[in-house]
């Protein structure tokens, strides 16, 4: 039995507990629990995989090795699975296991695998968008896509849907989770448009600001356009998962999917079709509910 407590150099001095925040950063979802989760542990002393640290508790977001890591050295895991997927989610050794899976997406649990505590969607804290907005944002998530079939979506249709977004809004924001390089060094020459790593920017705000909105299909891309009421239109698939989330999306929204960025069907989605998702306020403050399940391990020593 192992036994983890926290002590502080001043016994007077008020509690403040140390977490960990670990994600996949090639993953847009994870990416994204991760920073609005962590929106709500400000009074907790924050460290990430880059620092030496010992923390009282771990936030991992779709990082499973890093969770068996950090389980096997006696660190309490808050573990979420983040992202939609087709198929079953893999065993991960953690005190505590959420599955980002709403309401509109529950199913039947996948044969052999334990309960899951399931999440709603994730919304960022800032739901209001700007009064003065423009310019074009565009989510794309590449994880797990082959590098033929990460290349032909880039090369056939994020670039001329990049510059469609330039000549019809001004400028275009692309934001990609996996083969930044590849897709920055793509829409290089085409003006107007800057690419940004999922990991390194805040697309909260970025979408708070744009005019149009185009992603690949993840809940990242739907918590956005659901907390919010705005359109969205959503990028070709890539990959049996991101296939799956968009068929299930359509069947509740009238949710268009670019096949062709010159459609005008693509620049004028229907706005806000997002009641069919629910629209419970309690099930936006998600993230506000992960955050103190981390705030009590690290506050409270723990015995395992």
């Amino acid at each position: 039995m192992a036994v983890l407590s926290r002590c502080t150099e001043d016994p007077g001095a008020p509690a403040r507990g140390h977490v960990l925040l670990v994600d996949e950063p090639r993953l847009l979802d994870a990416s994204t629990a991760r920073r609005r989760i962590a929106g709500h542990l400000t009074e907790l002393e924050v460290s990430y995989p880059t620092a030496p640290s010992t923390p009282d508790v771990a936030l991992v977001c779709d990082a499973p090795e890093a969770a068996a890591r950090l389980s096997g050295q006696g660190v309490p895991v808050v573990y979420l699975h983040c992202r939609h997927r087709a198929t079953e989610f893999p065993a991960v050794p953690a005190v505590t296991r959420l599955v980002q899976r709403p309401d509109w997406l529950s199913g039947p649990q996948p044969t052999g695998q334990d309960p899951l505590n399931a999440v709603q969607l994730l919304a960022p804290r800032r739901l209001t968008r700007n009064r003065s907005r423009s310019g074009c944002l565009v989510l794309v998530s590449a994880y797990e896509a082959d590098d033929a079939e990460r290349a032909d979506f880039t090369d056939t249709f994020l670039r001329p849907a990049a510059a469609e977004a330039v000549r019809r809004t001004g400028h275009c924001d692309v934001v990609c989770d996996t083969g930044f390089t590849a897709v920055r060094k793509a829409l290089g020459p085409v003006a107007g448009v800057r690419v940004h790593r999922a990991a390194d920017v805040d697309f909260d705000a970025l979408h708070a600001a744009a005019e149009t909105f185009l992603a690949s299909p993840t809940l990242t891309a739907v918590s956005l356009a659901w907390a919010r009421d705005a359109p969205l239109t959503l990028l070709p698939p890539l990959g049996p998962d991101q296939r799956d989330l968009a068929d299930r999306l359509r069947r509740l929204v009238p949710v268009e999917v670019a096949e062709d960025a010159r459609r005008p069907t693509v620049w004028a989605p229907h706005p806000g079709p997002w009641a069919p998702l629910g629209s419970d306020d309690d099930a936006r403050r998600e993230a506000q509910r992960i955050a103190r399940r981390v705030r009590q391990l690290a506050l409270i020593p723990t015995v395992f």
